[in-house]
């Protein structure tokens, strides 16, 4: 089996919601589309809005945790959202967290900078994967006590999601990520937007406005950090192979396996 959680990134919130009953919408018209998509993948509102950790997501719209707005969220994906993205540091007692594990979603931190304390409590309230690990964090972080750091140390409690673009994060360090958080715990994840696979030049996501360079590599014009990427996951494959030197298994394991674990209501 193969296909997307098809990703809606940080917007304002009305507009999420409209996005979310579009795709569902299409899934229902479309048995290809259907086929595709497996599920909804939330990517915002409830992170941090401190630069560095937002990223590209709009800093006006980022809001705090709510499950009365989750709620919202959830009844306009139809059942069909399978992952959340939050930051666990402004999830006041877990309860967005609590509530989405609870309906059986799966809950991912990313774009967050909860405390390692912090973390281990939303471990316990529900958590179980960490979105892209090595981005959606500043370029300069403390040498010791970082947000990689206190993800690497509770391995054996998260999927970890890593870009194999070389790009998001260098093959050299990818090598490093993978071997201390395991193959049989690590999920390579494509995060591609929706110019994946299109020429250079620039486009749109949302209103956001994005560039596609010579390399595949997606900025906002103007600024240095990643706004999604450009790579599909044969690329991905690819590297994993030529740049890793990872066996066929475990690139299996990480791209098919794990993610069939960690979503067991595909």
């Amino acid at each position: 089996m193969s296909g997307i959680l098809a990703t809606i990134i940080t917007a304002d919130f009305s507009d999420m919601i409209i996005r979310v009953k579009n795709l569902v919408r299409l899934r229902e018209q479309s048995e290809t589309i259907a086929k595709m998509i497996k599920g909804i993948h939330l990517e915002g509102p409830f992170i941090n809005g401190a630069d560095g950790y937002r990223g590209a997501h709009p800093q006006a719209h980022i809001l705090r945790p709510s499950v009365e707005r989750m709620t919202m969220l959830l009844d306009a994906c139809g059942g069909l959202l399978k992952l959340v993205t939050l930051a666990p540091e402004f999830d006041a007692q877990n309860r967005v967290t609590k509530y989405l594990h609870e309906q059986g979603v799966t809950v991912s931190a990313g774009h967050c900078d909860p405390t390692f304390e912090q973390l281990q409590q939303a471990v316990v309230a529900g958590l179980s994967m960490f979105t892209h690990l090595g981005n959606g964090c500043p370029q300069l972080l403390h040498r010791h006590d970082n947000i990689i750091q206190r993800v690497l140390n509770l391995k054996d409690d998260l999927w970890i999601c890593f870009i194999a673009d070389g790009h998001h994060v260098p093959f050299h360090v990818l090598k490093n990520y993978i071997a201390l958080a395991g193959v049989e715990r690590t999920i390579i994840t494509t995060d591609a937007m929706a110019a994946a696979g299109a020429p250079e030049g620039l486009y749109t996501l949302g209103d956001i406005e994005l560039a596609v360079g010579k390399e595949r590599i997606v900025h906002q014009p103007g600024k240095t950090n990643f706004a999604g990427s450009a790579i599909d996951m044969k690329s991905s494959d690819i590297n994993l192979v030529e740049q890793l030197g990872l066996t066929p298994a475990q690139i299996h394991q990480m791209t098919y396996i794990n993610p069939m674990k960690a979503f067991s209501t595909l």
